[in-house]
């Protein structure tokens, strides 16, 4: 059975950054192959992991969608099925230890609920051939709670360490709820905390907001420094103290 692990985080936090380094610790420890998933509508879940993507789910659903066009995106003789099939190959890029799935954003108004049903269908027969899927989401879990993507089984709330973040989760957590997701595990990931230690004030707001905090990761100069030289973030040293931080998170987790 494939285990599905769910980011999300409002923007800002170092939500894509943290899943793209958790994703690249899964492969280095041998524990692929990885499906992972861009469901951020702002993608750069490509640039954290150093791999190029030529082309998103977005792209495809907007030339399924002007179908009906003149002239029609899709060549003469084959059906959107069969047009989607070739797409979804194309999109999905495909490295040593993990592939990656871009979704993309989607430009023009109108229903996409035949789109949307053949994305699922296409995701959902892929993502049974891996272990992990991990997908970097928005912090509204739309892709997720539009049943696009399979339900999951774990997920991580990221926030920066200001009580402002920590609210923001408190809210994505309360999301989920509502939303009825059933996800096994819900956890809190707070980053950038000055020393890796967290003050009693953002202490007191996680027991507000009730979080499950499952591990701090401290604030790390150099990945400011790989990002403005355009180096992928999990390219840092192993012994980092972001990397090394996220590893005694990923050790706590329930993972399969």
């Amino acid at each position: 059975m494939t285990y599905s692990i769910a980011f999300a985080g409002k923007g800002g936090v170092g939500k894509t950054t943290t899943c793209g380094m958790f994703i690249n610790y899964l492969a280095k420890a041998g524990m692929g192959p990885i499906f992972a998933v861009d469901a951020d509508a702002n993608s750069n879940l490509n640039e954290v992991l150093g791999v190029t993507v030529e082309a998103t789910l977005g792209d495809i659903r907007e030339n399924i969608a002007n179908a009906e066009a003149e002239p029609s995106p899709i060549p003469t003789g084959i059906t959107k099925q069969e047009y989607a099939d070739s797409k979804f190959a194309q999109a999905l890029v495909e490295e040593d230890d993990f592939d990656l799935l871009v979704m993309g954003r989607t430009q023009s108004a109108g229903c996409y609920c035949f789109v949307n049903d053949i994305l699922r269908e296409q995701i959902r027969k892929y993502y049974l051939n891996y272990k992990y899927l991990v997908v970097d989401n928005e912090a509204g879990l739309e892709h997720i709670s539009r049943g696009i993507l399979p339900p999951v089984d774990l997920i991580l709330l990221v926030s920066d360490c200001s009580r402002r973040g920590i609210q923001a989760a408190g809210r994505i957590a309360e999301m989920i709820k509502q939303l009825d997701l059933k996800a096994k595990d819900v956890f809190l990931i707070v980053n950038r905390a000055p020393g890796g230690v967290l003050n009693d004030g953002v202490k007191e707001e996680i027991k507000n907001q009730q979080l499950n905090l499952i591990g701090v990761l401290p604030h790390d100069d150099s990945v400011y420094e790989y990002d403005s030289a355009g180096k992928p973030t999990i390219s840092l040293p192993d012994d980092s103290p972001i990397k090394k931080a996220l590893g005694e998170i990923i050790k706590k987790l329930p993972l399969k």
